[in-house]
């Protein structure tokens, strides 16, 4: 199953983007996004749980983006404000079918090939 993520671009220093993802059309616990950068490890953005009771932000994300989920249109959002050089990277939506919200790569079973955000100084 392969995620569809969307939204991505160019944008200068302190501007906006909202990111989309589809969500697999089967069960699933969490839907979280992650990103990465040439020549570094995945790093964890945010996550929610599918009831969206519960919402957790890596350091990174705090206070500048937000995830959210749009149960009309089927889509699971990220919201990323006040953008910054260092959050130039491919952005990947992810899937955990069982478990709570975690910030370990290897516990998602869904992926997206990812959309590029890039921001220029």
């Amino acid at each position: 199953v392969q995620l569809v993520e969307s939204g991505g671009g160019l944008v200068q220093a302190g501007g906006s983007l909202r990111l989309f993802c589809v969500p697999p059309e089967r069960t699933v616990s969490v839907m979280s996004w992650f990103r990465q950068a040439p020549g570094k490890e995945r790093e964890f953005v945010a996550a929610m749980t599918w009831r969206g009771d519960r919402k957790f932000y890596g350091d990174s994300a705090k206070g500048r983006f937000t995830i959210s989920r749009d149960n009309r249109n089927n889509t699971v959002y990220l919201r990323m404000n006040s953008l910054k050089p260092e959050d130039t990277a491919a952005y990947h939506c992810a899937a955990r079918r069982f478990g709570g919200i975690s910030t370990t790569p290897s516990d998602y079973d869904y992926w997206g090939q990812g959309t590029q955000v890039t921001v220029s100084s």
